[in-house]
């Protein structure tokens, strides 16, 4: 044997296939078995998203546009209350948006935060 010859030893084996007694090598093996194992995970996902919705179908249209019309008014009012408030202070107080500018954005914000808090009671419900 010459020097640059590899030894037995140093070459390296072919697990692709089968082995010389007819099995799959171990990492043929591992990988199918993980492979295997996702597509198994995979079907228990599907069984369990369908049974969640059966037992809970889709709100219809009507009650999304219903959910969007309370949001739309939980902002809407406290709005209109807070620029409603500071106009009726100003006018009595003779300044020009004074109250109304604040009280707007004071209004603006009541009414974002209380339409976050309904959301997440929503969602909680669920």
């Amino acid at each position: 044997m010459s020097r640059d010859e590899p030894k037995p030893d140093d070459r390296k084996r072919d697990t692709s296939g089968p082995d010389a007694t007819g099995r799959v090598s171990s990492e043929r093996d591992a990988t199918s078995r993980v492979s295997s194992d996702r597509v198994e995970h995979a079907a228990r996902q599907a069984v369990e998203r369908k049974r969640a919705a059966e037992e809970e179908p889709e709100p219809s249209l009507g009650a999304r546009l219903g959910q969007i019309g309370i949001l739309g008014w939980t902002i809407v009012v406290p709005t209109l209350l807070g620029l409603a408030l500071g106009h009726w202070l100003d006018r009595t107080f003779g300044t020009r948006v004074f109250f109304s500018a604040p009280l707007l954005m004071i209004g603006a914000g009541v009414g974002l935060w209380s339409a976050w808090k309904w959301m997440h009671r929503q969602t909680r419900r669920k």
